[in-house]
């Protein structure tokens, strides 16, 4: 199995460069794949800070990623229960934390807007200080 970097899953979703799309496309597809969740998380912030995806587009792009034979996601219900956050207009590494953490008997913060959006998403309480 390989693991693969955020560059290599970026390359593969936006294909704006020819060549390093094709060798994305040809390790992704080729063999077993590994996909952490770190990588999720930071081709997250790539695609909407640097390329300016949407929250849906965002959605449909890991979703497609993660339906792909061969790949294997890293907690793919914590990611899957994110990307729900994500539609629901939660920031995806809030959402991410959130999804993690449900083995816990709270999530404890400072943020307002993620406790507000957090009502009715999370399985564990969130705490506002």
């Amino acid at each position: 199995m390989r693991a693969i970097d955020t560059n290599v899953v970026v390359r593969l979703l936006v294909a704006d460069d020819a060549d390093q799309a094709q060798a994305a496309r040809q390790i992704v597809l080729g063999g077993e794949t590994f996909l952490g969740v770190s990588v999720v998380l930071e081709t997250e912030w790539v695609l909407r800070a640097g390329y300016d995806f949407t929250a849906p587009q965002i959605v449909d792009a890991l979703r497609a990623l993660g339906g792909l034979p061969g790949l294997t996601m890293e907690e793919p219900e914590q990611v899957a229960m994110a990307l729900e956050g994500l539609e629901q207009g939660m920031d995806f590494a809030d959402a991410l934390h959130l999804a993690r953490s449900g083995h816990c008997r709270e999530f404890v913060t400072f943020d307002r807007k993620l406790a507000k959006r957090a009502k009715g998403l999370s399985r564990v309480p969130v705490l506002l200080l």
